[in-house]
């Protein structure tokens, strides 16, 4: 079974409205839908904002259902100098913790300044930094994809992070989620459809439907290479 996540409803209308046979249950207090998608036995939660309610949600469904892989999806933020537009798609190919470690007079530096990993695997240790599975969608952008809490407020912010992590797309869940799929040894795809170029906070320049619609058929796209 592949787990389906997505922050917020509007991000996954279409897929639950595809899903055949869908039958919901609740698991904490947050909807489970059951269902089928291209021929594959999913489900679908909403996870809510932020990276301490995603990596509940992937425990949670890790923890109470059969599944052996994790996509997650939604909108995001692309990058200035990423080269996509409102309404692209774009893929993870590893996801980065953007906020985590410290800060000192020399600027900021990552968890490995700490020296405590966040999870140690098969003797590889891991501090901000995570895989996640392959996805080929033919002409779709694949990149590194930064995970923050608090969403880049201007396009200097917005630039320091691209340059940073050598970066194309930021979100708020993605890195959350990779890390406890690390931790169960469940792979971890991530799609995202951009609705607005990260810095800019003026959302009459964004288009979240448009990205959430692109990024959902997307989505249906890979289900099938997923089995």
């Amino acid at each position: 079974m592949i787990a389906l996540l997505s922050s917020m409803p509007f991000e996954s209308d279409l897929i639950l409205a595809s899903m055949k046979t869908a039958r919901v249950s609740e698991v904490a207090d947050k909807k489970v839908y059951k269902g089928s998608l291209s021929g594959v036995k999913v489900l679908l939660l909403n996870t809510g904002i932020g990276k301490i309610n995603a990596a509940h949600s992937a425990t949670i469904v890790i923890e109470n259902f059969p599944v052996n892989k994790v996509v997650n999806f939604g909108i995001g933020g692309a990058y200035p100098g990423s080269g996509l537009v409102n309404g692209d798609v774009a893929i993870a190919s590893k996801e980065i913790l953007g906020d985590e470690g410290v800060i000192s007079s020399k600027g900021w530096e990552g968890l490995e300044k700490i020296g405590i990993p966040l999870v140690q695997s098969d003797r590889k240790k891991y501090f901000n930094e995570f895989p996640v599975g392959k996805l080929r969608l033919q002409k779709i952008k694949s990149g590194t994809f930064v995970t923050v809490s608090a969403a880049s407020g201007s396009t200097q912010r917005a630039k320091e992070l691209e340059r940073r992590f050598r970066a194309i797309c930021e979100n708020m869940e993605g890195a959350a989620i990779a890390q406890i799929c690390m931790i169960y040894n469940i792979p971890m795809f991530e799609i995202r459809g951009i609705s607005n170029i990260a810095g800019v906070r003026d959302k009459r320049r964004w288009d979240m439907e448009l990205a959430s619609l692109n990024c959902q058929k997307a989505v249906m796209k890979a289900i099938g290479s997923l089995k």
